[in-house]
């Protein structure tokens, strides 16, 4: 899974090591999240922009390909990451922020039930 860290370490790297960094990630998982493959579409899609190039002239491709190996809500999830990272990505971070919080607070409170179990 690609952690707050990884996107903050992604800032200092340059645009196209970031898409392939990130292509291996998700390669090297049997399952990636929706959240994930959005973040992959969105920086393909600023590519695209880049390199004056149609947006959906190589991501048309990629959501094709996405369809066949992931279910449809994941594929669906993926594009509603993609255009809110790029419509609006300090809502997205704040998000992010607020999943990764719960999930530590999550984390503890199974840390300390454990611990009083013992």
């Amino acid at each position: 899974m690609i952690s707050e860290k990884d996107l903050t370490n992604s800032q200092n790297i340059p645009f196209e090591e970031r898409i392939a960094r990130i292509e291996k990630m998700i390669e090297a998982e049997a399952e990636p999240k929706a959240f994930e493959l959005g973040l992959l579409l969105a920086l393909k899609m600023g590519q695209e922009i880049r390199e004056k190039k149609p947006l959906g002239s190589t991501t048309g491709d990629i959501v094709a390909a996405w369809s066949s190996k992931y279910p449809e809500s994941v594929v669906e999830e993926a594009i509603a990451h993609a255009k809110q990272f790029l419509t609006n990505p300090g809502a997205l971070a704040e998000k992010m922020k607020n999943i990764m919080l719960k999930k530590m607070n999550q984390q503890e409170e199974k840390k300390d039930e454990a611990e009083s179990g013992k």
